[in-house]
Order: C-alpha cells, then structure tokens, then sequence
C-alpha cells in the first residue's frame, strides 16, 4: 500500500532531473537489464507509483538511485530517495543534498527528537559511515528547487538570528540541559519555512543561522547526552554553512562532531573527522582549531610526537593572528587552546609519555577566559583540582576542588558532570585526610547529574 504522505525525496529528485516519468521508466529498465535484471520493467504508472509511496524491492531502489544521479549530477543513495527502510533512516547519517529534501529529514529528526520519549530512537554512527557522512556534506552542492516564499523575509531572519544569539550565550554560561527542547522546538520552525522555500536575497543569512542554529542544538543535545540526535542536527548544520556560503562554518561544526567521538571513547573515528575537516579549512581561525583538536586526539592515544606538532601548529598560528575571525569561531582563543593543551598533557601524563604538567595549562586556559563562559571555566576548575591531585599538591588540590564544586552546582552539563568522574578517581588516589570531603561532595554533585563517561 502507498504511504498517504507519498515520498516528496522522490518526487524533488525527479523535478530536479527534469525528467518524465516514461524517460525514467525506460531508463531504469535499460540499467537494470545491462547488471542482468532483466525482470525489472516500470512503466509510467509505476514510476507514479513511487512517487505516491509505494516501495520498491531490490534492486531497483539502487538502479533508480544510478539513474537519477546521472541525470543530476548529484551521487545519490537510496536513501537519498526515500527508498531505504521507513520513515527517517536511523543506520547512519542520511542527508539529501537538496534544500528541501533536506529541510525534511531535519523536521523528522527534531519531531523525533521532541515527541518521541525514547533515547534509543536514533542509533549513534561511527566509522566509515560517519566519516563518509561528514565528507560528503562539507564537500556536496546542494540544488533547490526555485520557489519564493512568504515564509522568511528580513525582519523574520533578525529575529532567527537574535534568538540563536541568546541561546548561545545562554548555553555557554549555564549549560544546554535547560534550553534544549526550545532549542530544538526552534529548529523544528526553521525547518518547517524551509521545506517552503527560501527566497534568494535572503539565501545566505537564512542558512548561516540555520548552520548556528543547528550546531547549538547539536551542543546541547550532546551536553544533555542524546548522542545520535547531535550527530544529525550537525550533519544538517554543515549542510545549511554549505548552502550559506561558509564551508569554514562547516569545518567548524565538523569539530564539534570529532570532539564528540573523543568523549565517547573513538578516537580514531575522531582523527578521521578531522582529517576531513583539515582538508577543507581555508580560515587561520579553523586550521587552528583543527590542529588543536587533532594534537588532542594523538595525546588521548599516547602518541606525544604526534600531539605537540598538532599542538605547535595551533600555538603558531595563535601567534600570527587569526585575522577577522567570525563569531561562530570565536570562541576558539587561546583560553579553549590552553584548555586544550591541558587535556593532552594530561592524558600523556596517563599514557606514561607525558613531559609537561597538565596543572600548568588549566591555569593558563583559567587566567585567559573570558567573562561568559561558565560551563567550561567550570571544567577547567575541576580539571585543575584533578591534575593537582595526580602531580601530588593535594593541598592546592583541595582548594582548587572546593572552588571548582562550589561552581558546578549552578551549570546544568552533563560534560561537567564527566569531568566530575575524573576529579572522583584522581581523589581516590590521593592519601590526604582533607580530600574526603571533596569525594563526598563530588559523588553527590555527580549523582545529581549522573554519567559514566569521562571527558
């Protein structure tokens, strides 16, 4: 039986190819008896079939997928077609290069996302289909059908654009966990407009705030622990940079998919991230971040050779200046590089290879923040305690603990509380009668915003 809501990937696929139906029967039949499926033979009626819902058994949903890429000039998937499995694909990461088609995968996952209760909806991607997912988009040409709209117009974008801003702001201070659903309610809006139509004098400023919008809602979907649903909102966010015109937006937003898979214990997947990123980054302000991140990621698998060339290159173009830098970059300064840097010295520490204490560079990162961003003092203050702790200065440990505690309390973050589990097994290994209280105090702020994976 056709889906009563038809398959609107299809059919905007098929305007894009410029194509009737009777062409695309016959060239479907012609692809499908030369790899020697000689029983596949649509007609038009078939074809309009298709299109009103109705699901093809293979291998046709591959042979359409061939036939309309060559008719495009876009590499198409059946999944790009609506044609693999029900409803929103959950396997991996499936995103259709056309404005759209893509608008509507996003409104499915964000009506996922807030109306069904179920953390397990989306499965996480990893591997060569997260890499493959994130090349693709930074490297993909989108093609929109031309439509005007009422849906946007200048006053409408101000607003969008304010509201992100506030957002923003409000995330980094006291973490995403209260924000997330307006966050994503937001982006359900944007995406509903979009499926309408973008008018082309607005084009560029509706995607740049779509591309924040979005990356914040991966943020906060990450800092609240729903994995899967920010791995999608920031495959869509570097789609929308690439409809905007900023593929360093995207870069950006790429980074942030890496430093996910470092928290979740992938690190290899993270360095492929980055690698796609590294290529496409033209901004100082991107490459810079881009060597930081990936210096991190060679110190969280024990590599120090690795990790200080990554790290010196950031240091050196820190040094020479990042130019105007936008503000979606901006928070990346030399604070988030000391922070940085903290990390690596202290996972080398850990590794047994490290030759730099960790102790020193969340100092650095804590002296350089600047006013706003409460979340990530917060876990540097804790990273600081717990460094202290393992260099053996438990008495500047226990101040810099109860400090670092005293802050937390009011930051909404489940990254704060990863960070937490590091200060917890760092003190456990510190035989100094003070510390007890800070054990104590950081078990019962952990359990309040409770997580198993360090950060």
């Amino acid at each position: 039986m056709p889906n009563r809501s038809g398959n609107p990937h299809l059919a905007l696929w098929i305007d894009v190819s410029g194509l009737p139906h009777g062409e695309i029967a016959r060239r479907v039949a012609s692809t499908a008896k030369t790899q020697g499926h000689n029983q596949v033979a649509p007609d038009t009626t078939r074809i309009r079939r298709w299109v009103d819902g109705e699901r093809p058994r293979p291998p046709v949903p591959a042979v359409l997928a061939e036939v309309l890429s060559a008719a495009t000039g876009q590499p198409l998937t059946p999944g790009d077609l609506g044609l693999a499995g029900t409803g929103v694909v959950v396997e991996g990461i499936q995103l259709p290069l056309l404005t759209e088609a893509a608008a509507q995968a996003l409104a499915g996952w964000t009506q996922m996302d807030l109306f069904v209760n179920r953390r397990d909806t989306l499965k996480l991607a990893l591997g060569a289909p997260l890499i493959l997912a994130a090349e693709r988009m930074l490297a993909g040409t989108s093609r929109a059908l031309s439509r005007e709209t009422k849906g946007f117009d200048p006053e409408t974008v101000t607003a969008l654009e304010e509201v992100t801003r506030f957002f923003t702001t409000a995330d980094a201070s006291k973490g995403g966990g209260l924000y997330r659903k307006a966050i994503v309610a937001q982006l359900a809006e944007v995406a509903d407009r979009i499926k309408d139509g973008v008018p082309s004098s607005l084009k560029a400023r509706v995607f740049a705030a779509t591309a924040d919008l979005a990356a914040l809602a991966g943020w906060v979907s990450h800092d609240s622990g729903r994995y899967p649903q920010a791995q999608r909102y920031w495959s869509y966010g570097v789609y929308a940079a690439g409809e905007a015109g900023q593929p360093d937006r995207g870069v950006e937003i790429v980074t942030r998919m890496s430093h996910q898979m470092i928290y979740l214990g992938h690190p290899q997947d993270a360095l492929g991230l980055l690698e796609v990123a590294r290529k496409r980054a033209a901004m100082p302000a991107t490459k810079a971040l881009v060597a930081s991140q990936t210096g991190r990621v060679h110190a969280a698998l024990g590599d120090a050779r690795k990790a200080d060339q990554h790290l010196v290159q950031a240091d050196q173009l820190l040094a020479d200046g990042l130019d105007d830098v936008p503000e979606w970059v901006a928070y990346f300064d030399p604070a988030e590089h000391a922070g940085a840097r903290a990390v690596a010295a202290r996972d080398l520490a850990e590794a047994g290879v490290g030759h730099s204490r960790a102790s020193i560079h969340f100092q650095d990162a804590l002296r350089l923040r600047e006013p706003g961003f409460d979340r990530v003092k917060v876990m540097d203050q804790i990273g600081l305690a717990a460094a202290l702790f393992e260099e053996g200065e438990p008495e500047k440990g226990v101040t810099a603990a109860h400090q670092a505690l005293d802050d937390a309390a009011h930051v909404d973050s489940t990254l704060v509380a990863a960070r937490l589990n590091t200060l917890l097994d760092a003190a456990r290994r510190c035989d100094f009668p003070a510390v007890e209280d800070v054990r104590s105090r950081a078990r019962d702020l952990a359990a309040a915003r409770p997580t198993t994976i360090a950060a």
